[in-house]
């Protein structure tokens, strides 16, 4: 009898690096394995646009009555966070890069949940560049045979010094 799981390796490049899937994101049933790819690409090309300082297009990842929220601050939809806060705030610097970026994605029912976690640096226009460590929680769904964000959750703190 066919195992109903295959292991799956996804590269992302273009976030500078390569992802790392868990186990939980690796052992998909079968009919998933496109899902997964799907969902990761969503997240992938979102993180691309931050690195590129140009998000245009990106409200395309996002179903219309989204939700985002930052930090312990309810930013209502991708529309709104985009025109008030991360569009202004993407202007502001310099560069941007993500680095030891790790997904773990598993559905329920019709739906994705993503975890991603990685450190991220901020070059400002002016100032001294600022180093995190993030972490986003999203859910996606499929509307249409296209997978959106319909919820995202970011966060971030300082590293610790060692």
């Amino acid at each position: 009898m066919p195992s109903a799981r295959r292991r799956i390796t996804i590269a992302a490049t273009a976030i500078g690096g390569t992802i790392a899937l868990s186990a939980a994101s690796l052992a998909q049933p079968a009919d998933r394995s496109s899902d997964l790819r799907a969902v990761t690409s969503v997240l992938a090309t979102y993180k691309a646009a931050i690195e590129r300082l140009d998000v245009r297009g990106t409200e395309r990842l996002f179903a219309t009555n989204s939700q985002i929220f930052e930090s312990g601050s309810a930013e209502g939809t991708y529309a709104e966070y985009l025109a008030h806060h991360l569009t202004p705030e993407l202007a502001e610097f310099r560069s941007f890069t993500f680095s030891d970026y790790r997904i773990d994605v598993r559905f329920v029912g019709p739906v994705a949940l993503a975890t991603e976690t990685y450190r991220f640096r901020i070059a400002p226009r002016g100032g001294d560049p600022a180093e995190r460590l993030g972490v986003a929680t999203s859910v996606l769904s499929r509307a249409g045979g296209t997978w959106r964000i319909v919820s995202m959750h970011n966060s971030a703190r300082r590293p610790k010094v060692p």
